[in-house]
């Protein structure tokens, strides 16, 4: 990965790529499509994939990998994508944002996925005035995408009547969706940590706990800015954006909401399990020392008695009486008895 102060000093728009490195090639797949027609190839060239655009067809351009920085430079320059922009695109520790240009609409988010951790890949979204959509993943393998692929294929839903601006919708809307998987599956790991916890708590649990809480903050901050992304996408002026999608960019925007309402359930339940726990091993802790303290206390007078008389004097009256050893362990069983006592009524044990 490239560092951060690497770029320090760079002019504006300068592209250096922040990932991490690869190796393989950048592939362009092309899904043109309209209500009657549907074409799909992959290119590793982006002249080709040009040649084959059809410009009366809505045009979805996915471009896996962002390492190749004259791969994106050239999309740049056919397109005419603003160098800021472009920037942007290869820096993959960018926060989601959306800005607004005269003849495109840019957004940056992230693509979340969940395997036991939390895994983050920036995704770039360009809303272009041909009826294009162009977008960015950091590498090859699996998107959020999938489904809306099939339904472009398959002709199913309403995305093929549609303009590119509900591709678009459509493209955030299948990001915003993972982000409830990721929540499930992490409301399911804190439903069995909860009741291991209430069981028997143990090192392991704080560890996962502190673990999950960590993932919690890192998911918190890829979800909060999708918020102020999506309610500035659906004020927009740009007439990129038809009145019909605003609808659906509404409701993405209460998915958002929900997500993050969640996200802080789940970061105030993680707390307070943490402090379930750190209360019960205090609790355990005092329950030993209630313990000891009994036993200690129980047995200072008597070893206080069993001190006096194991002094060697020769003038001690007790030493030579025949009932004195009697007398002694008579003596010390009655405090026993009378301090187990009193502790009973006290309900100490």
């Amino acid at each position: 990965m490239t560092p951060i102060t690497d770029k320090t000093g760079a002019p504006p728009g300068t592209l250096i790529y922040s990932g991490e490195e690869r190796d393989e090639q950048v592939k362009i797949t092309l899904i043109e499509y309209d209500e009657k027609d549907f074409f799909e190839e992959d290119f590793f060239d982006i002249d080709e994939c040009i040649a084959h655009v059809n410009p009366s067809m809505v045009k979805w351009i996915n471009v896996d990998g962002v390492h190749k920085i004259e791969a994106v430079e050239k999309i740049g320059k056919l397109f005419n994508i603003h160098p800021l922009t472009l920037e942007d695109i290869v820096s993959t520790s960018q926060r989601p944002k959306f800005e607004d240009y005269d003849d495109y609409l840019f957004s940056i988010m992230k693509m979340i996925y969940y395997d036991d951790e939390i895994h983050s890949e920036q995704l770039c979204v360009l809303l272009l005035n041909n009826n294009t959509v162009i977008s960015f993943q950091e590498a090859q393998g699996g998107d959020a995408f999938d489904l809306i692929r099939n339904r472009i294929r398959h002709n199913k839903g309403r995305i093929r009547k549609c303009k590119a601006d509900y591709l678009c919708y459509a493209l955030i809307d299948a990001v915003v969706d993972c982000y409830f998987d990721i929540l499930e599956k992490i409301g399911d790991k804190i439903e069995v940590l909860e009741d291991e916890l209430a069981n028997e708590p143990s090192r392991k649990i704080i560890n996962e706990l502190h673990h999950l809480k960590r993932e919690m903050i890192f998911l918190r901050k890829a979800v909060w800015p999708m918020r102020e992304l999506i309610n500035n996408l659906e004020k927009s002026e740009s007439g990129l954006i038809h009145a019909s999608t605003g609808v659906y960019l509404r409701d993405v925007h209460d998915h958002t909401i929900r997500v993050i309402d969640t996200v802080e359930t789940f970061r105030d339940l993680l707390s307070g399990m943490m402090d379930i726990y750190l209360s019960s091993v205090s609790n355990k802790m005092n329950e030993v020392m209630k313990v000891l303290t009994i036993i200690s206390t129980i047995f200072i007078p008597v070893t206080f008695i069993a001190g006096v008389y194991g002094m060697n004097f020769d003038f001690m009256p007790e030493l030579h009486s025949k009932w004195g050893y009697m007398g002694t362990w008579a003596v010390m069983i009655t405090i026993i008895l009378c301090l187990v006592i009193y502790f009973k009524r006290k309900k100490w044990f």
